[in-house]
């Protein structure tokens, strides 16, 4: 008995047991998923403060903008040509690596990251001259809260962009490995979507 269990041991010291591979799922990778996942919970976000937006236009019934200010639909119309724009040069970035080609990586990457600084450089000289504060109104409250958190967000796309920047200057991508340009990329996108909705939202509706 005692020999049985011996030769038992050293079958099982010469043949261990592992533990199954961990699930991975063949459809959605890990980064992608979770960058969804992150992007669903920001709409979230905004979902809450377009409630309070329409709370206030339509069950209120409260005129927008509020009596006596003005919000300026020409430049936020420029801002929006900037922020769109940088959603094509994006893509001819993603489009360039993905063919080896890295001037144009480079080149689009670093547009990108231009036009995002040129909207937030813009919008935060909105703020400066738009002549009311948060506090003025409940109108003025909603669009400082929806302005100001789209601008969060383009401050935290910048953050990214110039990170995968240095990056692709370092040359640190290539057609088989460019997961860093399309992740931050889907981030990027969501914003300029964002941006649209606010804009058409906020100042021409």
């Amino acid at each position: 008995m005692e020999a049985a269990s011996i030769a038992h041991a050293a079958e099982h010291a010469a043949h261990p047991h592992h533990p199954p591979p961990a699930h991975k799922s063949s459809r959605v990778e890990a980064p992608l998923l979770g960058m969804l996942l992150f992007i669903i919970s920001e709409v979230m976000i905004f979902g809450a403060f377009f409630t309070a937006y329409f709370f206030i236009r339509i069950a209120e019934g409260e005129p927008w903008p509020a009596p006596g200010t003005h919000l300026p639909v020409p430049v936020a119309g420029v801002n929006a040509g900037i922020l769109i724009s940088s959603s094509f040069t994006l893509h001819w970035a993603e489009k360039s690596i993905k063919n080896g080609n890295r001037f144009g990586l480079k080149a689009g990457i670093f547009t990108t990251f231009l036009l995002g600084f040129t909207f937030l450089f813009i919008q935060i000289n909105e703020y400066a001259n738009i002549g009311f504060a948060p506090q003025d109104h409940a109108q003025q409250t909603i669009f400082y809260s929806l302005t100001g958190l789209h601008g969060c967000h383009v401050f935290i796309g910048l953050c990214l962009l110039l990170f995968v920047t240095v990056r692709a200057f370092r040359g640190h991508y290539s057609p088989e490995e460019h997961k860093g340009v399309e992740i931050p990329g889907i981030y990027w996108h969501f914003v300029d979507i964002m941006w649209i909705i606010v804009y058409t939202t906020v100042y021409i509706l």
